[in-house]
């Protein structure tokens, strides 16, 4: 679907996230007789209007037209996870392009009810396919249980999370769990050690939940004590439906928390129009060069268009310390 590079010290990474396809497929009360009725009523009455197939068609047709390495989707493909849902997920997968090519993490949606493995999320197996150690080889996940694991891709390695997991109704929150955060914290020391620059990818963004604590992630502080102690260059998420930039602070500075809202979405209420990025990430001498590409929705929604950028410099961990403490970003936003 999209121009190959070559991979040497610079690599773009597209990022979008809650595509939310739609329709629904046929459902009997059977299987809305639990947590699915609620989010059934909630996208027949409003969330159909706001996820509009239309436009999400309009950001592939633009993102096809972008010359990037490697695409990122941080979840929410489907909406109650019913398993008809899953299978049309996995064709539209295949649209956006090949396994080799394409990155995806399960979202609280994703796992809205519990749905046998076979009929879920192994249907995107092969677009999860990652090594499952710091040292291991690459694998298609097995179950819920198989996260994170890790893409290395020239200069860059992905680490694909999953905090997705049955809540009950009316709760939107994720927990990526102790085992996952123990695992998540080796992988990352041994990326740091190859130098490469390492990207997180989690649905829920890694902070505590305040008023919104039922659509947060639960162990937002696990996962930050983490980052703390192994690093990690960015941190993209999904989840919110609006954009968003912040910082995870850890003893050697700031890691950058980029967030960007629904693919499909149109302006609603307090959320983003849809969106997505483009990460043009590149080695110099002494740090990473990160420059993000914000593309979005136009105002007549008939197409995406540049809406803005930032530049990041990331000096690299394994240097000496300098008058700007490793690892601190500093942007600039256009």
């Amino acid at each position: 679907m999209f121009e190959r590079l070559s991979l040497s010290t610079s690599f773009t990474l597209a990022h979008f996230s809650d595509p939310h396809l739609g329709p629904l497929p046929p459902a009997g009360w059977r299987s809305l007789a639990n947590k699915r009725l609620s989010g059934f009523l909630s996208w027949t009455r409003n969330r159909v209007k706001i996820h509009r197939s239309d436009i999400l068609a309009l950001l592939t047709e633009d993102l096809a037209r972008q010359p990037v390495d490697h695409v990122a989707i941080t979840g929410d493909l489907v909406n109650i996870s019913l398993p008809g849902e899953f299978s049309a997920a996995a064709a539209w997968l295949r649209t956006i392009g090949t396994p080799d090519r394409v990155t995806v993490i399960p979202g609280n949606h994703d796992a809205y009810v519990n749905v046998a493995w076979s009929q879920s999320l192994a249907l995107w197996a092969d677009y999860m396919r990652g090594a499952r150690t710091p040292t291991g080889p690459e694998t298609l996940p097995g179950s819920m249980t198989d996260f994170p694991f890790i893409r290395r891709l020239g200069p860059i390695a992905l680490v694909g999370t999953s905090t997705a997991l049955p809540m009950p109704v009316f709760v939107a929150a994720g927990r990526l769990g102790p085992a996952q955060c123990d695992r998540l914290r080796a992988q990352l020391k041994q990326l740091g050690t190859e130098g490469l620059f390492r990207v997180v990818l989690i649905h829920h963004p890694p902070f505590g939940g305040g008023a919104y604590k039922r659509k947060a992630l639960l162990d937002a502080s696990k996962f930050q004590a983490v980052l703390a102690e192994a690093g990690a260059e960015m941190v993209i998420h999904g989840h919110t439906h609006v954009s968003g930039l912040a910082r995870a602070t850890t003893p050697a500075g700031t890691i950058p928390v980029i967030g960007v809202p629904s693919a499909s979405a149109i302006a609603a209420g307090h959320k983003d129009p849809a969106r997505y990025h483009l990460y043009r990430i590149e080695r110099t001498a002494d740090s990473w060069s990160l420059d993000v590409e914000i593309r979005g929705l136009s105002a007549a929604a008939d197409g995406f268009e540049r809406q803005g950028s930032m530049a990041l410099t990331i000096p690299l961990l394994s240097l000496p310390p300098r008058a700007t403490p490793p690892g601190t970003a500093t942007a600039a936003v256009a």
